[in-house]
Order: C-alpha cells, then sequence, then structure tokens
C-alpha cells in the first residue's frame, strides 16, 4: 500500500521494506539458494543444457527456458505427489 509520500507502508502505517518478518533469517535463505541452484544443475544435466557455475549469458533464449519450465513441472509434480500422499493417509 503507498502512502501519501509515496512510501510503501504495512497494514500498520509503518514504513516497509518489503520484509513484513521481524526477524530476518539469511542462513534458511542461503539454503534454499543453494538447493534451488542445485536442482536447477540437476535439471539442465538431465536435458543435456550447458549450465555453468556463474556466468551463463551464452545459453539461448530455449535453452534457458526449458530448464526454467522443466523445474516448475517437477515442482508441480512433486507438490501434488505430496498433496496426494498426505490426503490419503487420513
Amino acid at each position: 500500500m503507498m502512502n501519501n509520500n509515496g512510501m510503501n507502508t504495512n497494514q500498520n502505517g509503518n514504513g516497509s521494506n518489503g520484509n513484513n518478518s521481524s526477524s530476518n533469517n539469511n542462513s534458511g535463505s542461503k539454503a534454499n539458494k543453494k538447493n534451488m541452484q542445485s536442482f536447477k544443475t540437476e535439471v539442465a544435466n538431465s536435458m543435456n543444457v550447458n549450465l555453468k557455475k556463474g556466468y551463463n549469458g551464452d545459453l539461448t533464449s530455449r535453452e534457458a527456458g526449458s530448464v526454467g519450465g522443466e523445474m516448475v513441472k517437477r515442482m508441480i509434480a512433486y507438490a501434488q505427489d505430496n498433496m496426494n500422499n498426505n490426503g490419503s493417509a487420513k
């Protein structure tokens, strides 16, 4: 939400920096980033896309997009499998 001076505000009217939590836990964020990078590398390797550590500007849009699309496809399948397994255990 924007107030009159253009500053973002949360529901309490306080200035917000985009982080609504009262504490900032970077260790979990770093672990998530590392896990996502490992997942991306695994997907790229399975699709024979040459993904390097660091800059990958030499990839075509098709290659980069296909890796991202496959990642989303696998995450959705994982979520659906877990929802189905958790729902049938009741």
